[in-house]
């Protein structure tokens, strides 16, 4: 079946930039992910990790 998928995507013109837009794609979301963590306010990280807790006293 791969064989059949590989084929059949060599046939398309410049299909070698989707997996070039995938990358950058996945990359830049955890760029962008890992920037907001560390910009996060700390008071901002232990008001959302309590919210747990707090729904189940309610």
């Amino acid at each position: 079946m791969f064989k059949f998928v590989k084929g059949y995507m060599e046939t398309i013109d410049g299909v070698a930039i989707y997996p070039i837009i995938s990358l950058l794609i996945f990359f830049i979301f955890f760029v962008v992910l890992f920037a907001w963590v560390f910009t996060a306010s700390k008071e901002y990280i232990s008001e959302v990790s309590e919210l747990p807790i707090e729904n189940d006293n309610q």
